[in-house]
């Protein structure tokens, strides 16, 4: 049933949230949709966060920790009575989400791609009466990745996104991560599933133009780099920051100037 006057957002996997206000009470189980929290200016609002939401630092210290993404603690959050809580398909865990519904509102995100992005932050500031700054943002981003777009050095080169090792996994089609490297003109080699297994052997049957190694969820070194110029030439392979190929808040803003400093210098 759907309340007068209520604020409606209809989150990424078809479900309507209903707030009678603006959210005052916000829980975040997803880092990049921390510091969009942040950016739109939520501090009081913002009373729990994930201990891998490491951005801002100051919330790191001053927020309540709920758990991980993948092991909440239901208890944690029902002490602090949220209105709001914000998850993500993918990070979560599907039963405890399916718990926290029975409770609260949950808004569950499902991002793979900018426009998807630029969904989850105007429905976020709806929710939360920062629809102005939400779309100020999105503005940002759009004008900032038309700008990368016209940067061609990169077009058509074909390149392996390692998110994990042991096994190794890479960022297939399907993940927002491949749509950050097919903003960049770059063809990412690992297809069919979301983070198919790409063992380093067979990097040298592909006349693969980059290798990158991230930062995150496996912290690569430069031990792995070693490792892997057993097979391919080790200036192809390249460290990179993880959030700005993996994070879909208010990160994206500065995303294509980090693309542009890293591979077209």
């Amino acid at each position: 049933m759907i309340e007068d006057n209520a604020i409606q957002s209809t989150d990424m996997l078809g479900n309507l949230i209903q707030l009678r206000k603006p959210a005052q009470r916000i829980v975040s189980l997803v880092p990049s949709q921390t510091e969009l929290l942040f950016d739109l200016g939520l501090n009081k609002e913002v009373v729990g966060i994930t201990k891998f939401c490491i951005h801002p630092a100051s919330w790191f210290q001053e927020k309540k920790i709920v758990g991980g993404t993948k092991n909440i603690h239901l208890d944690v959050i029902r002490e602090l009575k949220p209105d709001l809580i914000i998850a993500n398909k993918e990070e979560n865990v599907e039963e405890a989400i399916l718990e926290l519904q029975k409770e609260f509102p949950v808004w569950i995100s499902d991002v793979n791609t900018i426009p998807e992005a630029c969904y989850m932050i105007s429905e976020i500031g709806k929710l939360c009466d920062r629809t102005s700054l939400a779309q100020n943002f999105i503005s940002k981003i759009n004008q900032n990745f038309e700008s990368l777009s016209k940067a061609s050095a990169l077009l058509g080169k074909r390149a392996v996104y390692y998110i994990w090792k042991n096994p190794w996994l890479t960022a297939g089609h399907h993940t927002f991560i491949h749509s950050m490297l097919e903003a960049c003109g770059l063809q990412n080699e690992s297809k069919d599933m979301r983070y198919p297994e790409f063992p380093p052997d067979q990097l040298n049957k592909l006349a693969v133009d980059y290798i990158f190694l991230s930062s995150e969820p496996y912290p690569f070194r430069e031990e792995d780099k070693e490792y892997l110029s057993q097979f391919i030439d080790k200036n192809k392979i390249i460290f990179v920051d993880g959030t700005y190929f993996s994070w879909y808040g208010t990160r994206l803003i500065n995303a294509p100037s980090y693309f542009k400093q890293l591979t077209f210098s």
